[in-house]
């Protein structure tokens, strides 16, 4: 396994948190390669050395939470909703900044639209149409109200500041998810 190093990963790091704390303090199209830099005390060839541009980052750092969601979701998938929930819940309220940014931010609609194609995706491995109460259901209305629900849910609490605990959202939406599927 190749060794990374660590002033890469650091880089790395202080760039992606610029950007999230910038798109939270403006748009996204006002942000500028150098504000980037400024703000993450690195030279701008740093950036252009791991990102074509302002977009190719703010693509990868999305990419890289749906990633880690969907790491998260091989193992959480084993668990009933509640506990699954929970593991979800606490990954929110860890990179609460991001959230916040990203579903607050007029700049990151694709971000919206990725969490949601990934919560779309979970869910088809957890309905079961031929389940007496979900006769009759189609599995794809199915999903996308369960995948939409959520998304409303966590951007709900992540807009209001988190007004109750990881467990409380895990438990609350764990009940209703049980009762749909």
């Amino acid at each position: 396994m190749a060794k990374v190093d660590r002033r890469i990963l650091k880089s790395q790091e202080a760039i992606k948190k610029a950007i999230i704390e910038l798109m939270s303090e403006k748009s996204f199209d006002g942000i500028t390669i150098q504000d980037i830099s400024d703000r993450a005390n690195v030279h701008r060839a740093t950036i252009y050395l791991h990102y074509t541009d302002k977009f190719d980052l703010l693509d990868k750092l999305i990419e890289e939470h749906i990633n880690e969601m969907r790491e998260i979701s091989v193992w959480a998938c084993e668990m009933n909703w509640r506990d699954a929930n929970l593991v979800f819940f606490e990954y929110f309220e860890r990179n609460y900044l991001f959230f916040s940014t990203m579903l607050a931010s007029k700049g990151a609609p694709s971000f919206r639209t990725r969490f949601l194609e990934f919560l779309i995706e979970e869910y088809k491995e957890e309905v079961d149409i031929t389940e007496e109460k979900n006769r009759g259901l189609n599995e794809d209305v199915m999903v996308l109200f369960m995948g939409t629900s959520f998304v409303g849910v966590v951007e709900w609490w992540i807009t209001n500041g988190m007004p109750y605990p990881p467990h409380v959202m895990a438990d609350q939406v764990g009940i209703l998810l049980e009762r749909v599927v």
